[in-house]
């Protein structure tokens, strides 16, 4: 199981519509940054943190070849998010099945106890 500072870092990086994007557009491939940058009506400082933010998290690694800087996806540190979101999953579908069996046994239950209604007899 991943750390939780790892953990909050990846949630917290995913959290932001713009590091979704990004994220989504890097399934494709390596990306260069100004090949990310050019659909997000933002200057290109403010998309620089939003990568900064990405590759603090593990989610993303950069490499520098000349003047060009290409985005790659990590998904190892997606496969922690996952690990985690899938026992959560796991937990809590466990705890509903629970929840279901118990109210249906005390349907059950009030079935058993409950009285036979009278019925009033149609006068012919």
């Amino acid at each position: 199981m991943p750390n939780q500072t790892s953990l909050d870092q990846v949630f917290r990086a995913l959290s932001d519509p713009t590091r979704r994007a990004v994220i989504e557009r890097l399934v494709a491939g390596p990306t260069a940054v100004s090949e990310l940058a050019a659909p997000f009506d933002m200057a290109l400082p403010s998309f620089l943190q939003h990568l900064g933010v990405l590759e603090s998290s593990g989610l993303v690694r950069s490499d520098k070849e000349g003047r060009v800087r290409t985005v790659r996806l990590e998904a190892r540190a997606l496969d922690a998010a996952e690990q985690w979101m899938t026992s959560q999953r796991r937990l809590w579908k466990s705890r509903l099945d629970q929840h279901d069996d118990y109210l249906r046994a005390l349907d059950r239950a009030d079935k058993s106890t409950a009285k036979p209604r009278k019925t009033k007899e149609k006068k012919r």
